[in-house]
């Protein structure tokens, strides 16, 4: 028996305006489960983002996030903050390893690196 990734799911307080940010985002389908409540962006890997409603979301810094990666990692980092995205930070290992932190709407952390 192994585990299998069903869907990484967000809180938020709107689900349904975040769930409409990462599915423009990532080019994403938007499902809404219980409008209001939960909904999901299938992505086209196959990976499921869930977003469900909370009454107050967890403060501080969040303990998961979801790393992306783009072929243009700088156009990609445009386009999203283009959308709504904050950049929060940039790091890099050696020459090779590099990425960008971004924070959603609500404020969710992202990373996004160079696709290799």
């Amino acid at each position: 028996m192994g585990l299998g990734v069903e869907m990484i799911t967000v809180d938020s307080l709107d689900p349904d305006r975040l769930a409409a940010w990462w599915a423009t985002a990532t080019d994403g389908e938007l499902t809404a489960l219980m409008p209001g409540e939960f909904v999901f962006v299938a992505l086209p890997s196959g990976l499921r983002l869930g977003f469900q409603r909370v009454e107050d979301p967890t403060p501080g810094k969040n303990r998961v996030h979801v790393d992306f990666s783009a072929a243009d990692l700088e156009a990609e980092v445009a386009r999203l903050v283009s959308l709504g995205a904050r950049e929060t930070g940039r790091h890099e290992y050696g020459a090779e390893f590099r990425w960008v932190v971004l924070a959603d709407p609500d404020g969710n952390a992202f990373c996004l690196t160079a696709a290799s």
